[in-house]
């Protein structure tokens, strides 16, 4: 007993955090993606900046020593975001008191200049240890590698990390330099204990199954608050959402005898990820308890909040109506047509995909034929019109796929020609597929070429497409275990940064989609 007291005192005059037990209460979120306003999810309303700062600020009263903390993807996804590129989130982070943010991929869609302007406006650090700004001007010495915090009168650290596919996803520039990933989290974690830190948290921004690697690997972290890959944790009693991917929060042995916690809040501000963690005086997880909060409209909203949103709207519709391209021919995306035969809309649809994911190494793109909802009229393109093609909210994913899957896909695709299915694929330019309607389904696809050389059944192809298509959607269950990268670019910025490449998009039916012995 005198050894822990002599330990205890020790600890204070160094100004160490394991002085004592501590609790924390960590409220996060990630993947916010600019959604200022709800979405729609089955037919519920879910998110929105005014409740989730309802929600913060709550909780931030109540809590035992609140600690708010963000995952990253603040920028991209909506037009909020094409608008302010990240200026209106970041009024309503310090508005809702944020502590600590890990950069995104997506904070980088604009180059260092507009994650510089987002920074230099924010009331918290933004963190990221695993990239070396130093030879960016615009952000040396403004992305940090680990932030020290005072909470409950202690000191606890925050390191950041960021996904190190960042330079095939976004467009950090050439000076954004990446770092070894294990190595640079373990030097962080280091530094904070040769500070006499003992309480240390991650904001990832590297996705859940990575970020279960990171807990396995590096010693020292004792709470990732996740980010990237949109994960649901938890429990919850809610048919409007889909099946949790894993526990709230997820334990994993660390390295140095302790549990880290692995905690996320799926995406767009439609939950409030809470978690109460107790330290025990040696600075480990001790006990916890928690779950994500659902944002629901019945949840009153913050006042000051509402009328930011509404300020901040006013230019969005004028954005609405901006002419974002052009066509003397029209586009179509009849339903009768894209989901049986191929298309124009269709064909500009994967055109756009492949464009976009050709940093990353994609070859071809597919387009679901349920995914194209309307067409184009000859004239100017506005903003509106591509929304109207591409409303979901999709991301753009790069699956690597062997020449066999890729058929097995394509197969799929026309196995239920006759029932008009969404699960139709469309192919972008250079590739061309033969199918046989005389043939049973599942035997229906008679050559697929790239290029004009056929494709080979063991080859690894990366194909672009959107990630409801990629996880599965349509009965694409052969994608489901391929190796993927997910961009993060929503589906109609894919769309709208063609219209704006091409200028005028005058698309033909060029032979892509040949059907053979089809009824009369």
């Amino acid at each position: 007993m005198k050894m822990r007291n002599l330990s205890v005192l020790t600890a204070l005059l160094l100004g160490t955090a394991s002085a004592a037990p501590l609790t924390v209460t960590v409220l996060h979120t990630d993947d916010l993606h600019g959604h200022l306003e709800p979405v729609k999810i089955g037919e519920n309303m879910y998110g929105g900046y005014t409740r989730q700062t309802t929600l913060i600020r709550q909780f931030s009263s109540s809590d035992v020593n609140p600690l708010v903390l963000s995952g990253g993807d603040t920028f991209q996804g909506t037009l909020f975001y094409n608008v302010y590129q990240g200026l209106a989130d970041v009024l309503f982070m310090n508005h809702m008191g944020y502590q600590a943010m890990a950069v995104g991929n997506h904070e980088f869609d604009n180059g260092p200049e507009a994650l510089a302007r987002f920074i230099d406006r924010a009331r918290f650090p933004v963190l990221a240890t695993n990239i070396d700004v130093s030879a960016e001007p615009l952000l040396k010495d403004k992305v940090r590698p680990y932030a020290v915090l005072n909470v409950g009168g202690q000191k606890v650290g925050v390191i950041g990390a960021v996904t190190p596919d960042l330079p095939l996803i976004s467009s950090p520039g050439p000076n954004v330099k990446m770092l070894e990933l294990m190595v640079s989290l373990q030097n962080s974690a280091e530094a904070l204990k040769a500070e006499g830190i003992d309480k240390i948290f991650l904001v990832s921004h590297l996705g859940y199954a990575l970020e279960q690697q990171v807990a396995a690997t590096v010693p020292g972290i004792d709470v990732i608050v996740g980010g990237h890959s949109h994960t649901l944790l938890g429990t919850f009693d809610n048919k409007d959402f889909p099946a949790s991917e894993g526990p709230y929060p997820t334990i994993v042995n660390n390295p140095d005898g302790n549990r880290t916690l692995l905690v996320a809040a799926w995406e767009w501000g439609k939950v409030l990820g809470r978690l109460k963690v107790n330290f025990n005086d040696a600075g480990a997880v001790e006990s916890w308890e928690g779950n994500p909060i659902p944002v629901t409209m019945d949840i009153a909203e913050d006042v000051t909040a509402k009328k930011m949103v509404e300020t901040l709207s006013v230019p969005i519709a004028a954005l609405r109506r901006q002419v974002v391209g052009n066509t003397d021919t029209g586009l179509n995306g009849n339903r009768e047509v894209v989901r049986r035969r191929e298309s124009t809309m269709a064909n500009v649809l994967a055109d756009a995909s492949l464009e976009a994911g050709k940093k990353a190494g994609a070859v071809m793109a597919f387009q679901n034929g349920g995914g194209v909802r309307a067409g184009v009229d000859k004239g100017p393109i506005t903003f509106e019109e591509a929304i109207t093609v591409q409303p979901f909210g999709n991301t753009l994913t790069i699956v690597d796929l062997t020449g066999a899957q890729i058929k097995a896909a394509l197969e799929h695709g026309v196995a239920t020609w006759s029932e008009n299915k969404g699960q139709f694929l469309h192919v972008s330019k250079g590739v061309s597929y033969t199918f046989d309607l005389s043939k049973p389904a599942g035997s229906r696809v008679t050559s697929v070429t790239l290029n004009g050389q056929p494709i080979v059944d063991t080859q690894v192809y990366k194909v672009a497409m959107n990630n409801f298509t990629a996880a599965g959607g349509d009965g694409f269950t052969m994608f489901k275990d391929a190796k993927k990268l997910e961009t993060g670019t929503l589906d109609v910025d894919v769309l709208v940064n063609y219209f704006k490449l091409v200028g005028t998009v005058n698309a033909q039916n060029e032979g892509r989609i040949v059907i053979v012995n089809e009824p009369k």
